[in-house]
């Protein structure tokens, strides 16, 4: 009978112990690429490599690290470095992103720079 005083607090025991840690949220993978135009790129955009040879000839530098590809344009006004990715599914990898500059390394319109190339060529 002297445990009959203790047995509410029994009861109260499982109400102090700690819930179970919420599972972490999923992270979804990172999406692919996207070609998204720019105003004056699209003579670059989207295309492949062999596009960009005939628009500008040979590259003064072709590097490839995984399923990437950079291409380097050099022209007497600046350097233009075409990054081409694969597109979702396969195939033949096109161009998703330019960046250009002077060729003492300063920023310079992209768009600028595909015009200056083109037209040196």
């Amino acid at each position: 009978m002297r445990a009959l005083p203790f047995l509410p607090l029994l009861l109260l025991v499982p109400a102090c112990t700690p819930a179970p840690a919420p599972a972490p949220p999923r992270v979804a993978p990172a999406p692919p690429p996207v070609v998204l135009p720019a105003a004056g790129l699209d003579r670059v955009m989207g295309r492949d490599a062999s596009a960009l040879l005939a628009l500008f000839g040979p590259p003064a530098l072709d590097t490839r690290e995984g399923p990437a590809r950079r291409l380097q344009f050099r022209g007497p006004a600046c350097l233009l470095d075409a990054y081409l990715y694969p597109p979702q599914g396969g195939g033949t990898p096109r161009v998703t992103w330019v960046d250009a500059r002077t060729l003492q390394g300063g920023d310079l319109d992209r768009a600028s720079c595909v015009a200056a190339l083109a037209r040196a060529r």
